[in-house]
């Protein structure tokens, strides 16, 4: 038998940790937002809590289930796994909408002064 070698890159405790902090910071720590975590992932009530804790992290099919209604979680993840440019591609569309509500902005402005574009 072979014994484990090399290093992990991220470790259990880590992403439970900061796991939580983004649950948490996104949904509180509230019993409500127990149940909107088992609402989201089909997980029980204890599993739900021990992610709340940072004691655990959801695995598989639960991760997906969060990260598909929660960009906290989502932009968490891509942070841990070293892509923070990924993030910006989630940025884009709502960049994109304050970049035209800009320039709605300032062709009014100009519109009321009298000024030609």
């Amino acid at each position: 038998m072979f014994t484990k070698t090399g290093n992990h890159f991220l470790s259990h405790e880590r992403y439970a940790q900061n796991l939580a902090l983004a649950l948490r910071g996104e949904l509180g720590s509230t019993h409500q937002a127990t149940k909107t975590l088992m609402r989201w992932t089909n997980a029980n009530e204890r599993t739900v809590k021990n992610w709340m804790a940072g004691s655990s992290g959801p695995r598989g099919e639960h991760l997906i289930a969060l990260i598909k209604h929660s960009d906290v979680a989502l932009a968490m993840i891509l942070s841990l796994a070293d892509r923070p440019f990924a993030n910006t591609v989630l940025e884009l569309p709502l960049l994109r909408k304050r970049l035209q509500a800009a320039v709605e902005g300032i062709d009014a402005f100009l519109y009321l002064g009298g000024i030609q574009v």
